[in-house]
């Protein structure tokens, strides 16, 4: 097996989703008459996939979208008022069957200026499929679910592989350790191996505050630092940057070791250790609060 890459600062940032700009797949139809239509675009409606094009694999699937027209990515600020919910389907690319006859997505914006929708989707069997919103039922945007074994990243239900990430008594050749607008953030007291071994859930965070300070990176860690404070010693925090430096070109060991290639990632364990949820690329405070206390922290 051919080794992980270790991606540029331009390369890395190209595939992370939490530019919001990556995979941007045009509908190829849908007006104002259509089911679900938004009114105010201009042009057609696109659909902007906000997740990883790898490692998705089955069962139950996250798919956060955000939308745009011809003029751009429709934000939170802009002439279009954007739906609270969209709804839409699931088929299956290759034989046109429909998988999930139903399914919908409640808006995410809590201080992002990009708003998202994360399609939760159950699909049990490896191949191509496509998500059709009911706003513009003529786009096909495609996901590829593929076998687990050939994933080598953490999934859930994995033990979360221990490591010996950087800390403010030993930044383990990453500086700085974390590229908080703010400063070092309060979750670089005790390695990921430490927090494993605590007996209690551990929540952790890949990202790069500093290169990322609109998109997910910068507002979801201000976010997790005010949910650990509710939380209190329930659970750990951990957080690891993803470059070995300022000049933001090589990828920190954190990101090696799970074979990443994007960012940002947010873990959540059990108190074994075990993964039992797993938020890519964008998330808000109001998606994170649900996932800490869907396992009982809160």
């Amino acid at each position: 097996m051919a080794p992980f890459p270790v991606y540029s600062r331009r390369r890395f940032l190209a595939l992370s989703a939490s530019l919001g700009l990556g995979g941007l797949v045009a509908a190829c139809g849908g007006s104002s008459s259509s089911s679900g239509a938004i009114d105010g675009i201009s042009g057609t409606l696109q659909v902007v996939k906000r997740f990883p094009t790898t490692g998705l694999v089955p069962g139950s699937i996250r798919l956060p979208i955000s939308l745009a027209d011809t003029s751009g990515v429709l934000t939170t600020d802009g002439k279009v008022k954007l739906p609270q919910t969209l709804t839409g389907k699931v088929i299956d690319a290759a034989s046109g069957d429909v998988v999930v006859a139903s399914v919908s997505a409640d808006k995410h914006d809590v201080n992002m200026p990009t708003p998202y929708w994360p399609f939760i989707v159950d699909v049990q069997k490896v191949g191509v499929y496509l998500l059709i919103l009911d706003a513009a039922p003529e786009s096909e945007m495609s996901f590829q679910v593929e076998e687990r074994v050939n994933v080598l990243s953490p999934l859930v239900g994995d033990a979360l592989p221990p490591f010996d990430t950087p800390t403010v008594d030993n930044k383990r050749g990453v500086d700085p350790i974390c590229t908080s607008p703010q400063g070092t953030c309060p979750f670089h007291e005790v390695t990921l191996t430490e927090a494993l071994q605590s007996g209690k859930p551990v929540i952790y965070l890949i990202g790069t505050p500093a290169y990322c300070k609109t998109g997910t990176c910068a507002p979801g860690l201000d976010a997790l630092i005010a949910l650990s404070k509710k939380v209190g010693d329930a659970a750990v925090f951990v957080h690891a940057d993803v470059y070995t430096d300022k000049t933001a070109t090589t990828a920190a060991p954190a990101v090696l070791a799970y074979k990443l290639a994007y960012e940002p990632l947010l873990y959540i364990t059990d108190a074994k250790g075990v993964l039992v949820n797993r938020l890519d690329a964008v998330f808000d405070v109001t998606e994170m609060s649900s996932a800490l206390a869907a396992v009982g922290i809160s």
